[in-house]
């Protein structure tokens, strides 16, 4: 296929690799002058992905209209603040092109201010005129280890079964797995919030806590993913798949993630815009927070992992009365909220 990643960044750039690999045309675009000049001449993304070296094959451009041309099927692997322009320019380049896509994106949060997923984003700025189906793919995917063919396996979802076949058969190769999975809340809201655990786990990295305490707050945190994702629709098996527990062991585990990094940073003292300024890539989780904590008061939905970290990046808590606040919440059950949840999902299913 004729295939257009939209983002240069390093997860963008390592998918252009798979899908050349797998034999398809790639065309990537990207804002960067420099970047795209890079990628299509030296055909490396030092800024991104350091020492790796790009097959030929890939070639970049600046201007949105080049590859909207080109596509049959167009990857956003754009940062989630930038999925709603994006997705609109896209949608009006394509209308006036008279031409329909598959679009699959990669981004993992929520939109802030609507707290929308990012699927629901892209319907509202693209037309039915110029978008055959939306597609999410999410899983444990360290861009760095796709680059080098590290073996990999993540979830591809969508609504339509015959367009997420496509897309499934378009990434997967030897090295790069891909599941079927139709429950899109589920897979955007697990890859969006397990960003929130590793940021926290990141802090607790930094003050030097033990194994106990990360194991801990990996463990709740996958209780919190759940019990908003099952209020929201979602699939609670979901969550103890590649996009649920896999990407949040990933994510909160390894120095890949920058979401982890900064954390760590945050607990050294620096701010939220130094973190990131010293990363030079946007981290998903500070504004997921934001949004995921106005979200469960939404729902009504208890996530005191999510709320202290909340509080502690916007209102200035300390690490001490953070942590504090997480070991002397009011004694509960191991499962009590997430089991009222699936005992309320199971009751509504049956209703339907």
């Amino acid at each position: 296929m004729k295939i257009s990643v939209i983002g240069t960044g390093s997860f963008g750039t390592s998918l252009a690799m798979v899908l050349n690999d797998n034999g398809h045309d790639v065309l990537m675009y990207g804002r960067n002058g420099e970047v795209v000049s890079e990628i299509s001449q030296r055909h490396t993304n030092h800024r991104f992905l350091k020492n790796i070296d790009l097959n030929e094959g890939i070639l970049a451009t600046n201007v949105l209209k080049e590859a909207a041309v080109h596509a049959e099927l167009i990857v956003l692997a754009v940062p989630v603040k930038a999925i709603r322009t994006t997705s609109n320019e896209l949608n009006r380049i394509l209308s006036e092109l008279g031409k329909k896509v598959i679009v699959v994106h990669v981004a993992k949060g929520l939109e802030l201010g609507t707290h929308m997923r990012v699927s629901d984003v892209i319907a509202e700025e693209m037309t039915s005129g110029t978008m055959t189906d939306i597609c999410v793919l999410s899983g444990p995917s360290h861009a760095e280890e796709v680059a080098l063919k590290s073996p990999t396996t993540v979830s591809a979802a969508c609504r339509n079964p015959e367009s997420l076949q496509i897309v499934q058969d378009v990434f997967m190769n030897k090295y790069f797995r891909v599941y079927r999975n139709d429950d899109m809340t589920g897979v955007e809201i697990g890859g969006a919030l397990k960003n929130i655990i590793a940021l926290a786990i990141g802090v607790l990295h930094g003050l030097d806590f033990g194994d106990n305490a990360k194991a801990a707050l990996i463990t709740r945190g996958l209780q919190e993913i759940t019990r908003l994702g099952t209020r929201m629709g979602a699939d609670p098996l979901t969550f103890l798949g590649l996009t649920g527990m896999g990407d949040l062991i990933v994510t909160a585990t390894s120095m890949h993630s920058r979401n982890y990094r900064c954390g760590i940073m945050l607990a050294e003292g620096k701010s939220i815009d130094e973190a990131q300024e010293e990363m030079g890539m946007v981290v998903e989780g500070v504004n997921t927070t934001k949004a995921a904590y106005e979200l469960s008061s939404e729902y009504g939905v208890e996530m005191p992992i999510t709320e202290v970290l909340y509080r502690y990046l916007f209102h200035g808590i300390t690490e001490e009365e953070a942590f504090y606040a997480l070991m002397m919440r009011e004694k509960t059950g191991e499962t009590d909220k997430l089991e009222d949840l699936l005992d309320k999902q199971y009751n509504d299913w049956t209703r339907e």
